[in-house]
């Protein structure tokens, strides 16, 4: 197994295991409303267990049951090469792009990647997504942000985990229904995970509503 490329190398493998991860959650011609936070689980879903292979959340029924795009493809593919086959995940791999991160992502394995999906940047204001862009070093802290070493099965997602970004951020939840608090998000908004426990060559994807903020950033 490889060993682990340095700070910035980290990150961009944390982003390829992103854009994995909305490519499991697409359709073939998928809305960005179909992994909107709106269709977050209920409470009664939230507390059903779910099985350590199995993806779960409302985002997910939009995933074709074979070919590609589907969870069987994705999981032959690495996480950022099946994001960008993702309408739904364009802002991500692009974020990706810019940061030069598609790379390490692909190459890195077993990693934990929290991708937001196109309206968690649609939801970041214009002026402050734009500077974000513009900032390589900036947006690469806040990539590395999303990325954990190691795979989380649902079980495990919970609590504080130490990010790529050498920070940490907390899940909070279990069963079906999860949030990311710990360092907030760029909007001040929880996350939710709307489509997790995606599985891809090099990583476990769960797909959020909110780009997360990394503390002090």
């Amino acid at each position: 197994m490889k060993r682990l490329l340095p700070h910035r190398a980290v990150l961009a493998t944390a982003v390829t295991s992103l854009a994995l991860a909305l490519t499991a959650c697409s359709s073939d011609s998928p809305s960005a409303d179909s992994i909107s936070s709106s269709e977050a689980p209920t409470s009664a879903a939230s507390t059903t267990p779910v099985a350590a292979d199995a993806p779960f959340g409302p985002g997910c029924a939009a995933v074709p049951a074979s070919g590609p795009g589907s969870f069987t493809d994705m999981a032959a593919a690495p996480v950022a090469a099946a994001a960008g086959e993702n309408p739904a995940l364009k802002s991500f791999v692009q974020a990706l792009t810019t940061a030069n991160l598609v790379d390490p992502l692909n190459t890195t394995p077993e990693l934990t990647v929290l991708v937001p999906a196109d309206p968690a940047f649609a939801a970041v204001p214009a002026d402050q997504l734009k500077a974000l862009n513009g900032d390589t070093a900036r947006l690469t802290t806040v990539l590395l942000h999303h990325v954990i070493q190691g795979r989380l099965t649902p079980d495990r997602l919970a609590g504080t985990h130490t990010t790529l970004n050498n920070d940490q951020l907390t899940i909070e939840g279990s069963g079906t229904n999860f949030t990311v608090a710990g360092g907030g998000t760029i909007v001040g908004t929880a996350a939710t995970v709307v489509c997790g426990n995606v599985r891809t060559a090099n990583a476990t994807v769960y797909v959020i509503d909110q780009v997360l903020k990394p503390t002090g950033s």
